[in-house]
């Protein structure tokens, strides 16, 4: 069973930067895709970021231009670099992947953005 492990979250000031990273365990081929989504409290979920095995990428518009998502092929681990947080950025962030055509999605990370 491919578990997703996360880490990076935390309490930052408004405008501050955090670097989330999520790896699958045991090295798993088959990666179709890995992606961030959020969930703040009486929100909907939404698309953060996500990366595809080609590279391409796409991101929620709120966060277009401030989050960057990056892969470590070597590592295997993807990253989300966030620059210029909000406080409106403050949710839990999961981690998903469709790995060998099934979806995984990690425990979450708090990410709490104070202003």
């Amino acid at each position: 069973q491919v578990q997703l492990v996360e880490s990076g979250g935390g309490l930052v000031q408004a405008g501050g930067s955090l670097r989330l990273s999520c790896a699958p365990s045991g090295s798993p081929g088959g990666i179709l895709a890995i992606g961030w989504y959020r969930q703040a409290p009486g929100k909907q979920r939404e698309l953060v970021a996500v990366i595809s095995s080609g590279g391409t990428t796409d991101y929620g518009d709120s966060v277009k231009g401030r989050f960057t998502i990056s892969r470590d092929n070597a590592k295997n681990t993807v990253y989300l670099q966030m620059n210029s947080l909000k406080p409106e950025d403050t949710a839990v962030y999961y981690c998903n992947a469709i790995i060998n055509g099934y979806a995984h999605e990690g425990q979450g990370t708090q990410v709490t953005v104070s202003s």
